[in-house]
């Protein structure tokens, strides 16, 4: 397809501003390491919850989402949308208890709550394994995301997008640090979402569609609107409703939506001023991440429905794109060719902004773990800021190369959410206790994070897997397979937990005096301190988590009412979208007054 000279000067203006913001940001941002990954904790809520908008919002996103679509249908994005529930818990419970405890990563946590050699070796495997490892195969999805719509858009080689795309990213990113990520967040946002809200009222209208009404009478579509699976449907609604709602959002790791807060969200918590700014720009995260930004995405995904009805439509209409490649996620690239000049710039600015705005944010925060968790602490301990500063810049550079170099190995986006969602089952209630119950110790997490992993392993990767899970022939059903991996790995490290020694006294006292966890898990520790005549309670503060569930609950109808009621407005079901509106208009209300009661408890 041709770019017009509209279109290069929507992207030529795109990079300049990016880089630009980089450039201008550099000097301060290469002051200290503090500066640099931390931005000197002085960020306001509404610029952090942008950030977290537009971090989340990446090309691999959509074509995540559209996948899901022409698959399962609407209500298969449950298998994500079942994450609010982490993300409001993390909002009204651990926002605050990050923020508190002022580390510089969510890893250096390991050595305030855990002691001894256990805590060192946790704090330095997980450097790696999530810095590096992790974060990598992350990135090489949203990096494949963009080889993709390349080749669908603009007919370019896998290795011409890696290096056109990540060049400017990484460069921006070694420069700006972590000030330079969240000032471009804002600019990537108000770009992304402009292009994704223009592409999506474009494609519903082109005559192939002919509009929302024709859109959801067509036969292609009409099966899959529904935003609640359909419940006679057994195997749907164990898969996409159930076992997301029960059991993911608890018992899974996954990054960005980490049970109880972590990874590049607890870095944007960290960075907040207060606590009441961590948890304002966690929750207005969450509103615009859950309840509004899918719709546009969803619209396309169900428009390519129309336009290219199966694969076979697809590779038929780009011949060019190699069979490797090949998948459903590949409809919403192909939609996007059907933009006429000036939105197309705008959408590929936009596309562009999502994947520098995720990458950026990947790096700066892997960068974060490789420089203060593992270079720090184990290579040289006394390192200069300057020093600090440079091994982030360069840790950088490096970990775009390894993500890049995987990308090009890569198919499909949804295979990588799937493995990774599979090697985080039964980790996520560990990183849930272990703020509020004493008992949980370093080998606790150890061991959970080697048997989900093994079992994970062994379940994806043998012959043992399909003979245990598959859909007719297996000894259980597939949908087994998430459960077994929740429950064999949270038997294991609950058995780990009791048969090794409880964290010291001195280790446990010290969090406590540090962090006011409160609440029923810590009375033995408390207990025991008041008879030693050890102070550890130096607040008096309620404890705020019966508060903050109620104003998690709270959150969970309005989002999902808001989430709700929009499809039905764009669906055209007047009657319970004007329902769903009003559940939404008295759920806020009652949160405003929930978070009142917990602003009380903080002060």
């Amino acid at each position: 397809m041709e770019l017009s000279t509209l279109d290069y000067s929507f992207i030529i203006v795109f990079f300049s501003l990016v880089l630009g913001i980089g450039v201008y940001v550099s000097k301060k941002s290469g002051k200290n390491s503090s500066e640099f990954f931390l931005s000197g904790r002085t960020m306001p809520w509404w610029l952090l919850g942008l950030s977290m908008v537009a971090t989340t919002f990446s090309t691999d996103t959509p074509n995540l989402v559209t996948d899901i679509v022409r698959t399962n249908g609407v209500s298969g994005n449950w298998v994500w949308w079942a994450f609010l529930i982490t993300g409001l818990l993390t909002v009204f419970v651990y926002a605050k208890l990050w923020r508190k405890s002022n580390v510089n990563t969510d890893l250096e946590f390991y050595e305030m709550r855990y002691g001894g050699k256990p805590a060192r070796f946790l704090r330095k495997f997980r450097a790696v394994y999530l810095g590096v490892i992790f974060n990598v195969i992350t990135m090489s999805a949203v990096t494949l995301a963009a080889i993709k719509i390349g080749g669908i858009m603009l007919g370019l080689e896998p290795w011409q997008t890696v290096i056109s795309a990540g060049l400017i990213t990484v460069t921006f990113s070694a420069l700006g640090g972590f000030k330079g990520v969240v000032y471009t967040d804002f600019l990537l946002f108000f770009v992304a979402m402009g292009g994704a809200i223009g592409a999506a009222y474009y494609l519903v209208n082109i005559p192939e569609v002919g509009g929302i009404q024709a859109l959801i009478e067509h036969e292609n579509v009409a099966g899959k609107l529904n935003i609640l699976p359909d419940f006679s449907n057994k195997k749907a609604l164990i898969t996409l409703f159930i076992i997301p709602l029960a059991v993911q959002w608890w018992s899974s790791w996954y990054p960005g939506a980490e049970p109880g807060g972590g990874g590049y969200i607890a870095q944007r918590m960290l960075a907040a001023k207060d606590e009441n700014h961590a948890i304002g720009a966690t929750f207005f995260f969450n509103i615009m991440h859950y309840a509004l930004r899918p719709w546009p995405w969803i619209l396309v995904a169900l428009a390519s429905l129309v336009v290219y009805p199966d694969i076979a439509s697809i590779h038929e209409a780009f011949p060019n794109v190699a069979e490797s490649k090949l998948g459903h996620d590949l409809a919403y690239s192909a939609m996007l060719t059907k933009l006429p000049s000036g939105l197309l710039g705008l959408v590929l600015a936009s596309l562009i902004a999502a994947y520098m705005s995720t990458i950026s944010t990947q790096l700066n925060w892997g960068s974060s773990y490789i420089v203060f968790d593992f270079y720090k602490q184990q290579v040289k301990p006394n390192a200069s800021e300057k020093e600090l500063v440079a091994v982030g810049r360069i840790s950088t550079v490096v970990l775009m190369v390894l993500s890049a170099g995987l990308a090009l190995a890569l198919q499909n986006a949804l295979q990588l959410f799937d493995v990774l969602l599979a090697f985080g089952a039964g980790t996520g209630l560990i990183f849930i206790l272990r703020w509020f119950w004493w008992r949980i110790n370093a080998w606790s997490e150890i061991t959970a994070m080697f048997a989900s992993g093994i079992i994970s392993i062994i379940f994806k990767l043998t012959p043992l897997g399909p003979y245990l899970f598959a859909a007719e022939t297996g000894v259980f059903p597939d949908w087994a397979e998430y459960l077994f991996i929740v429950g064999i790995t949270t038997a294991i490290w609950m058995a780990a937990t009791f048969m090794t020694q409880p964290e010291s006294k001195e280790v446990l006292r010290n969090f406590y005096k540090k962090i006011q966890p409160g609440g029923p898990g810590w009375s033995k520790v408390v207990n025991e301190a008041e008879a030693d005549n050890v102070e550890i309670i130096n607040t008096k503060e309620k404890w705020s988590v019966p508060s903050g569930l109620t104003a998690m609950l709270i959150g969970c109808v309005l989002i999902y009412s808001i989430m709700f009621a929009t499809g039905y407005w764009i669906y055209g079901r007047t009657t319970p979208a004007i329902v769903l509106t009003v559940v939404a208009a008295i759920s806020g209300f009652l949160l405003i007054k929930a978070w009142n009661r917990m602003k009380d408890h903080i002060l």
